[in-house]
């Protein structure tokens, strides 16, 4: 992403919205970045092709200046054995709740191929991919849409990967990152680094324009991104509480206390991920096996139903390491106010 395709797209704020799947990006979300002289993603994660098509059309009947985020399908299959274990583990909380549990294990690519088509049909100006990388067909494909294409990484290796995919920019995401890690081996919990660390050693190895996410949540931070390599910062976490954002009121009750340290947790999906500390990642924290998606499928019927329920418990709570300076205020008070020092 170089400068000029900022400025093509009238982005003047280099702080960004990210894209939060589940519910947090809505269309009013994404249209609050873009009136604020930011640009937001629409998540394309979990949505139906459908929905993401109908979302992407009621954020363009307001503004071009849009991105859309999908999962490229980077499986870990879990072992049978494993995925018993653990679906009797929650049996418990799925009974308290309510529910039942898939029985077998659900293996699926999230649409990958019909979003991919969605994007084809009614393009957008930037793409961006976490989890896996595009296959050399969508990259091709979204290219000659006019897309400009975005990968998250998460080590300088990772970026020669998406080097080697043909993507145009890189999201370097560091561990603090609230939700999931975009790491690229999810059997494995990337290593602490510092995002300013991280974002360094990407930018060592890797020529193209980055932007950093993870963790941060103080205008000092993102000064400090900007002026090490950064062309932009994209934040989450600050966003959560925002009235455009559609953050179940389980999670805004969250956010709105100190639970401690936030932990990474395979507990609600199988993919290593950032949250607030509750009574599920206390009971499943330690025996969660890795794979995704079944662990997603497993455990969705447990979550949704305690956000029916406003509960925070049995919820995933994601937050990066930063969460204590979260505040209920409009998006675009938050962008302004964390680029305040740039």
């Amino acid at each position: 992403m170089s400068g000029n395709v900022l400025e093509a797209l009238g982005v003047r704020l280099p702080v960004l919205a990210a894209p939060m799947a589940g519910g947090p990006s809505t269309p009013e979300f994404v249209v609050a970045a873009a009136r604020a002289g930011s640009l937001g993603f629409l998540a394309g994660g979990y949505k139906t092709p459908a929905l993401l098509g109908e979302q992407i059309a009621t954020v363009r009947a307001v503004t071009d200046t849009l991105g859309v985020n999908l999962f490229a399908p980077n499986p870990v299959p879990v072992e049978a054995a494993a995925y018993r274990r653990y679906r009797d583990a929650l049996r418990g909380d799925a009974d308290r709740l309510g529910v039942v549990l898939p029985p077998e294990p659900v293996e699926d690519d999230d649409h990958w191929r019909d979003k991919v088509d969605v994007l084809l049909e009614h393009p957008v100006p930037i793409v961006s991919f976490t989890f896996g990388l595009p296959d050399a067909a969508a990259v091709s494909a979204l290219h000659r849409a006019g897309s400009f294409l975005v990968q998250t990484v998460t080590s300088a290796d990772e970026a020669l990967r998406a080097v080697d995919a043909g993507v145009d920019a890189l999201v370097v995401q560091g561990s603090a990152a609230g939700g999931h890690s975009g790491v690229l081996t999810p059997d494995r919990i990337p290593p602490a680094t510092p995002l300013r660390d991280l974002l360094a050693e990407v930018n060592h190895a890797a020529g193209l324009p980055k932007i950093a996410a993870g963790g941060v949540s103080d205008p000092a931070e993102v000064a400090a991104m900007i002026a090490c390599c950064a062309l932009a910062v994209v934040v989450g976490t600050a966003l959560l509480l925002a009235p455009e954002a559609g953050t179940s009121a389980a999670h805004r009750q969250a956010l709105g206390g100190d639970r401690g340290d936030t932990v990474v947790t395979r507990a609600f999906t199988g993919r290593p991920a950032r949250a607030l500390p509750n009574a599920f990642t206390a009971a499943h924290h330690d025996h969660a096996p890795a794979g995704y998606p079944a662990l997603h499928h497993l455990t969705g019927p447990i979550r949704r139903a305690a956000a029916a329920a406003n509960d925070p418990e049995h919820l995933h709570l994601w937050a990066g390491t930063g969460y204590r300076n979260v505040r209920e205020r409009p998006v675009a008070d938050t962008l302004t106010a964390l680029a305040n020092d740039l």
